[in-house]
């Protein structure tokens, strides 16, 4: 999974890289686990802007991941995609009973390779189980946080999770910003890194190639009118004096936004920013 540095033909290409795209074994995707995306623009139901400086973009299909990997029976990998909505590597494979399904690749997982979603499975990348039944120290990935709702935590390229501790109810998991956090027991995960390693070493190289993920450029506050930031406005460049803040006037830099009474502090052990 290395990365392509392109030849300087142009000033773009001078500072453009890409994937290699040498995990890739298969370039079409499986009709049957395809869904249509609709683009929101970065609005809501009304029609407001909610998420600004997102629009256009290159039009995608989305990928049904099985994020829950409910299904005990034996299950071939055929194949490892690219897929345009993620920035990990994706595996379709194929269970003893016909069904297929796409699930989140890990690192080193190859075509032919048979992967289990059970408790009894060996302990092997790509197996998914019960926390409880992994030992301390293992590398893991696709997360759950509530028993069946399906993964949430270390989906994204290279990012990972480690059992730290356990105890008769809860594991203790290092999450990938650096938190200690309870989870619970029953909740399962999948044994390794998620694939795409070198995803975070890439560089995009120019602006177009933002527009082409549905990213508007990003305006500063400064460079609006008063009517529209808090530090807009000014005779020549100026942000007021005051501190930097948000269109909405909450403060950017330093601000804790968490709720100090969230319900879930009691599952955090160590928090990510301790020192």
């Amino acid at each position: 999974m290395a990365l392509r540095k392109l030849k300087p033909v142009t000033p773009a290409t001078r500072y453009y890289s890409i994937s290699s795209f040498e995990e890739i074994t298969k370039s079409t995707p499986e009709k049957s686990l395809l869904a249509p995306i609709k683009k929101s623009g970065g609005r809501n139901n009304h029609g407001r802007v909610t998420s600004r400086f997102r629009g256009g973009g290159h039009k995608r299909r989305y990928r049904i991941i099985d994020f829950k990997r409910t299904n005990s029976e034996e299950a071939k990998v055929i194949a490892v995609e690219y897929d345009p909505n993620r920035t990990a590597r994706i595996a379709l494979i194929q269970y003893s009973d016909g069904t297929k399904a796409y699930v989140v690749a890990p690192d080193g997982i190859k075509v032919g390779e048979v992967i289990q979603s059970s408790n009894e499975a060996e302990m092997k990348v790509g197996n998914t189980m019960q926390i409880f039944a992994i030992p301390v120290g293992t590398f893991i990935h696709n997360i759950e946080m509530k028993p069946g709702k399906g993964a949430q935590i270390a989906r994204s390229a290279g990012t990972s999770g480690q059992i730290v501790a356990k105890d008769d109810k809860y594991c203790q998991v290092k999450m990938p910003s650096g938190e200690v956090r309870m989870i619970k027991n029953e909740c399962k995960a999948t044994i390794g890194v998620v694939s795409n390693i070198d995803h975070e070493n890439i560089s995009i190289g120019k602006a177009g190639r933002s527009r082409w993920m549905g990213r508007r450029p990003h305006v500063r506050g400064v460079a609006m009118n008063p009517v529209d930031h808090p530090m807009g406005g000014g005779e020549g460049k100026t942000s007021g004096g005051g501190h930097p803040v948000s269109p909405w006037g909450l403060p950017a830099k330093g601000y804790k936004t968490r709720k100090k009474k969230s319900v879930s502090n009691k599952y955090i052990v160590k928090k990510r920013n301790k020192k």
